[in-house]
């Protein structure tokens, strides 16, 4: 009789687990999902220079993005990170590889219209409802170097469709420190010229990230930006101790006073203290952990997804691709997340980010 019961037990669960796993399936097609931080550019560019081709990501790649495994996991819009090593700053590159990079994925984009749209307003995203066949891309600009120390080339970058600049990459540069650098160049963090940056952003309405920027440059970016602000691809100290790339408690709670956004980085070294415990196996439980953690101290309405695919390694196996947005759904379901809260991290919180910066600039 108590083996019945077993059986029964376990077929129970088992049942139930499938119809989680079906309703993730369901909510990844049925749900925009946009993840605020993925490096493919940069990958493209690279591959290229290096052997004289790429991957073509309307195909399977070597990649973690391309499109066959986007539409499998059900991502919409993925922010397309036009990554600038911090050496370019030196060496006066900057400037023209982001415009380089820009031009590639345009390339792309025109070549493929049955696949990719350019999305450069929160209002674009309606024909991504209406064509579940469609791939979104916007862009975002990582590290600040490309401005050049001329106010205008915020604009001018955000004509092309720069959406966010993350102000800092792995060194310190002539807007703000990095949390990566131990030579911190600006007493708050920010340089004079950093200060007028955020406020040409802000007026420009261009999202301000305060990803890779040090603590001082965080709360001080916090402090005089007057539209909300975003971290598009960071994870929490809370699971790091002593890791000044992720984010303190401390700066969570001034960021979402600032209503703003944390976009959970997926990487294993961001979500989990693998420094302590090299060993450990990171999975997406990992990943949702920092989800709640961001839940439980300031609310749902300060989180979203940044997952650093072809920027970050290594990655957890069950979430290491843009095809696997399900599993992390499915671990939300689990945990007793509301279809709303799913909606917030998949999408609502960070367009409720960009609708306000954007409206900010239309004051």
């Amino acid at each position: 009789m108590f083996k019945n019961y077993l059986i029964l037990f376990f077929l129970v669960l088992t049942s139930c687990s499938e119809d989680l796993s079906q309703k993730a399936k369901d909510f990844s097609k049925e749900k925009i999902i946009i993840d605020s931080h993925i490096d493919t550019p940069f990958q493209i560019w690279r591959q290229k220079n290096n052997t004289g081709s790429s991957d073509d990501i309307t195909k399977n790649t070597s990649y973690h993005f391309d499109y066959p495994r986007a539409i499998e996991g059900g991502l919409n819009l993925p922010f397309f990170a036009i990554f600038i090593p911090a050496r370019t700053e030196t060496e006066g590159t900057s400037f023209n590889l982001a415009v380089e990079l820009i031009g590639m994925m345009n390339e792309i984009i025109k070549d493929n219209p049955e696949k990719f749209t350019f999305i450069n307003d929160p209002s674009d995203i309606k024909v991504l409802e209406e064509n579940k066949n469609l791939v979104g891309i916007a862009y975002g600009i990582e590290n600040g170097a490309p401005i050049e120390g001329k106010l205008e080339n915020i604009k001018y970058f955000a004509d092309l469709g720069v959406n966010y600049i993350t102000l800092a990459h792995a060194k310190s540069n002539h807007i703000s420190d990095s949390s990566y650098d131990e030579n911190k160049r600006w007493k708050d963090g920010l340089s004079p010229f950093g200060f007028e940056v955020v406020k040409e952003m802000n007026k420009q309405g261009v999202m301000i990230d305060i990803s890779h920027v040090s603590d001082k440059a965080f709360m001080k970016v916090l402090e005089i930006s007057e539209a909300p602000v975003l971290a598009t691809h960071s994870s929490l100290r809370h699971f790091t101790p002593g890791w000044e790339r992720n984010v303190s408690d401390e700066m969570l709670i001034a960021l979402a006073k600032n209503n703003g956004v944390i976009q959970i980085c997926f990487g294993s070294d961001f979500v989990a203290d693998r420094k302590s415990n090299p060993d450990m196996k990171v999975t997406v439980k990992n990943v949702v952990d920092n989800i709640d953690h961001v839940k439980n101290l300031v609310g749902i309405d300060h989180v979203g997804l940044g997952s650093d695919f072809d920027g970050e390694v290594p990655l957890p196996e069950d979430i290491d691709d843009v095809s696997k947005f399900p599993n992390l759904i499915e671990e939300l379901l689990l945990r007793g997340y509301t279809e709303d809260e799913i909606d917030k991290i998949l999408n609502g919180n960070i367009l409720r980010v960009w609708k306000a910066v954007r409206a900010f600039a239309k004051k």
